[in-house]
């Protein structure tokens, strides 16, 4: 049992990523673009739009969302610890859901939202 929404969320994105590891390599890949481009800051947030809107990995779209809305700041944190020649490359703030209860709901899927 997880004891706040960010050890949660957390869990989630694990189990995400080990279901869908060609994101992290996208995430990679499109990170190091910018950086190759002279970037010295970006958005996490912007990679991770790259991703769904290029490609239709991460999920079908029906059943799971292509990448939920709480990865980027996971998939930023990762980066920089897999490549701390980069830290800061992503700008990251104190996740605040570190003081939040956990919510203990599965994730959202589109069936939730969509309605036939």
């Amino acid at each position: 049992m997880v004891d706040n929404r960010l050890e949660e969320m957390r869990l989630q994105v694990i189990d995400f990523h080990n279901k869908h590891p060609e994101v992290w390599d996208l995430f990679v890949r499109f990170s190091f673009e910018k950086i190759k481009c002279g970037f010295k800051n970006y958005s996490a947030k912007a990679i991770v739009e790259r991703i769904r809107w290029e490609s239709d990995v991460g999920g079908d779209g029906v059943a799971q969302f292509k990448i939920g809305n709480n990865y980027p700041s996971f998939y930023a944190r990762r980066f920089m610890r897999a490549y701390p020649q980069h830290e800061g490359f992503f700008r990251t703030r104190k996740q605040t859901s570190e003081d939040q209860d956990p919510t203990r709901k599965p994730e959202i899927t589109p069936e939730d939202i969509y309605e036939d």
